[in-house]
């Protein structure tokens, strides 16, 4: 018989795993070229990326107050939910589902085009390739929270290993060859076009976005919400040395123009230190790397909509959990959405629609720590947000702009998220129907 509650299954190391193994991810490996496009002066990209840090781990700070009061599972929905009505709740729940598929979408798309890459046979297969690895990873779901868990723990330390196998190839390949500085190719005066910024805000967020990993699995955790929020931070922190020591080797070994136009920045630049081929072990990692979030993403979307359905703003089939600690509705769900978006998507548009989406779920919290604070202000808060109400406040307006600004240059991004916001009201209405007549 299903039972109808996430059991706590999940130790102290889950939380930081699933922080840094869902924010290290395609991200780091392909956009620097992406924004090598727009950004050619090796200065400039890096404050992109200490910057880019250095406000993740702000939004970490002022977030943690409400990652520790709250002690269920669930992500962006369970820590709103008491700062909002139902339906302003059940949109940010929607939304953040919706991020959620896009995201996990968006990584099954570039994993079949990396398949492609050391396959070039299957090039007309991509689109079904890429719903074999999202229904795969579906499948993986069904057989129970430990197995998932245990396989996110070590993909991470898989990470780790290929971010510091990475960084000390350009640092070694700096040290032998000289600084790239000397071989930098004269960028055209040409007048770079407002929408091409747009993307470099989209890849500096879309690379650091993750931080509320595990928040998903709040109910879960054998320690206890706090955890959550240490584990963010401690997770934040790692990606942050993680980044900046591997941009700084980047832009010592190679030219960042040369990375333009390469799909996988990373592998090219493996491949102009040390000859043609050498990058292919980058697609390899790539694979690796995209596989593993395949398997977070189901984890976290499916616990978003379970956490809805429970609350009765679902559907009564995502409530299902199995003997094993798995939401197999949810998953189900969840996997309809992700090859819906398969069958729909591209890079830039996948990229820049899951980009809004975060930004959404981002000022949404932050604005529900100041509802919070005033609805509830005796609450337990094992966990103060850093520089209230000051920074919480100019982090919440920071995010709020670079989600106008993406919109802006992304006019077809806004679109389809708006398309996806409207279609939240006839859901609602719907479920809420279904769940009155049962």
């Amino acid at each position: 018989m299903a039972q109808q509650q996430l059991q706590r299954l999940l130790g102290k190391g889950f939380s930081i795993a699933t922080c840094v193994g869902l924010i290290v991810g395609l991200g780091i490996l392909r956009t620097p070229g992406e924004i090598a496009a727009t950004i050619s002066n090796p200065k400039i990209y890096m404050m992109l990326w200490v910057g880019g840090g250095l406000f993740t781990l702000l939004t970490v700070l002022t977030a943690a107050e409400m990652f520790a009061m709250t002690p269920r599972s669930g992500g962006v929905y369970a820590l709103v939910r008491r700062a909002y009505s139902p339906y302003p709740g059940f949109l940010i729940g929607w939304t953040d589902w919706s991020a959620s598929c896009a995201a996990g979408a968006f990584k099954a798309v570039v994993a079949a085009e990396y398949i492609v890459l050391l396959f070039e046979d299957l090039a007309p297969q991509k689109t079904i390739i890429a719903l074999i690895i999202t229904t795969s990873f579906a499948s993986l779901q069904m057989a129970g929270i430990r197995l998932g868990s245990r396989f996110q723990q070590t993909a991470v330390v898989g990470f780790g290993f290929i971010m510091i196998g990475l960084t000390a190839a350009l640092f070694i390949a700096y040290l032998t060859n000289g600084s790239a500085g000397e071989n930098v190719a004269a960028v055209p005066d040409d007048v770079i076009p407002l929408a091409k910024y747009g993307i470099v805000a989209a890849a500096v967020v879309f690379t650091y976005d993750g931080l509320f990993a595990p928040t998903y699995f709040s109910g879960e955790m054998k320690s206890g919400p706090r955890a959550v929020a240490e584990g963010a931070i401690r997770g934040v922190l790692i990606v942050i040395a993680f980044y900046i020591l591997l941009n700084l080797a980047l832009v010592l070994a190679v030219p960042l123009s040369s990375l333009v136009g390469h799909d996988l920045a990373l592998a090219g630049a493996i491949d102009i230190a040390y000859g043609k081929g050498s990058g292919t072990i980058i697609v390899i990692a790539a694979l690796f790397i995209l596989l593993a979030h395949q398997n977070l993403q189901y984890m976290n979307a499916s616990r978003t909509i379970y956490a809805l359905s429970v609350d009765g703003l679902g559907t009564e089939r995502a409530t299902s959990v199995s003997d094993k600690g798995t939401p197999t509705g949810a998953v189900i769900f969840t996997w309809v959405g992700m090859a819906s978006l398969v069958l729909a998507g591209g890079f830039e548009l996948l990229l820049s629609l899951t980009t809004f989406l975060i930004i959404l779920t981002y000022v949404a919290v932050i604005v529900g720590i100041f509802r919070m604070r005033r609805s509830a202000p005796d609450a337990d808060r094992p966990y103060l947000a850093w520089g209230y109400p000051y920074v919480s406040g100019a982090v919440g307006v920071v995010w709020a702009c670079i989600a106008a600004f993406v919109g802006y240059t992304n006019h077809l991004s806004v679109v389809s998220a708006i398309g996806l916001v409207m279609l939240s009201a006839p859901a609602y209405l719907w479920l809420k129907r279904q769940r009155a007549l049962s």
